[in-house]
């Protein structure tokens, strides 16, 4: 059967191997390159954290409908942590980089970004209704709050727990071996959405340990930004987010351009 063109092209770029601690040095890297240039990082952070405020605030009393964005975010955060990814480049190559540097990757010309932020936002938007459906439709008791949401959905009878975790694995696993390197792969090369997609998924594939273990750190990292009432983030996110630069660049042997 022949490939598609898409997927023929996706093999130019080479993937490599990497260990299983792998992950633990992208944190180093990025954690220098947040704290060599922290004005975009912090930025990102606070816009993100404020996101988060705002959501409770609109939210009041339907958490449920909070638990299912918080996920969400999670789906959207590697879209949006574009510009670091050109902060984390620019210092790469010893190129000047700051805010303007972030800023300048959001440009509606870049249609393969907006096209894959629309995708995206899309799966993020499904499991949002997903979540809500299940809790609304399923919780023996209404969930308004946070203590609701550990009373009733975490810890209450039943599975229902359960099976909201694991569709929401359903959902994100794809999400992310689509992502993981395919969004830095788009900032850094011209190369077309399937083919940046197809590379992310062959990475996944070929080095399913590290990529479970990186999975893993970022879940556990933001679930912590999360649970220090959002002001983790502000750190938490610019570090992932040049972490991510890193784990692209160690991932995916690139041809010469």
């Amino acid at each position: 059967m022949q490939r598609s063109p898409a997927v023929e092209a996706s093999r130019r770029f080479r993937t490599r191997p990497v260990a299983l601690g792998q992950p633990l040095r992208w944190l180093e890297r990025g954690a220098l390159d947040l704290t060599r240039n922290p004005a975009p990082g912090v930025l990102h952070g606070l816009l993100a954290a404020l996101f988060g405020g705002a959501l409770f605030m609109f939210a009041g009393q339907r958490f449920w409908l909070v638990a299912g964005a918080f996920t969400g975010f999670l789906i959207m955060a590697p879209l949006l942590a574009t510009g670091l990814y050109a902060v984390s480049r620019a210092m790469e190559r010893g190129e000047p980089a700051g805010l303007g540097t972030a800023l300048r990757t959001w440009h509606p010309r870049n249609r393969r970004l907006v096209a894959f932020g629309l995708l995206l936002s899309l799966a993020g938007t499904g499991w949002v209704l997903t979540s809500a459906a299940l809790i609304t439709g399923f919780a023996p008791e209404p969930v308004r709050g946070p203590a609701d949401f550990l009373r009733v959905v975490l810890l209450g009878d039943g599975w229902l727990f359960e099976i909201w975790l694991i569709l929401g694995g359903v959902l994100a696993a794809p999400v992310f071996a689509s992502s993981v390197v395919a969004i830095p792969m788009l900032l850094d090369r011209d190369v077309s959405l399937p083919v940046a997609v197809y590379t992310s998924w062959r990475v996944v594939m070929e080095a399913p340990g590290p990529m479970a273990v990186w999975a893993g750190i970022i879940m556990a990292m933001t679930v912590l930004g999360m649970a220090t009432a959002l002001t983790g983030l502000i750190v938490i996110l610019p570090w992932l987010a040049h972490a991510s630069w890193h784990a692209y660049r160690d991932l995916v042997d690139m041809p010469d351009a």
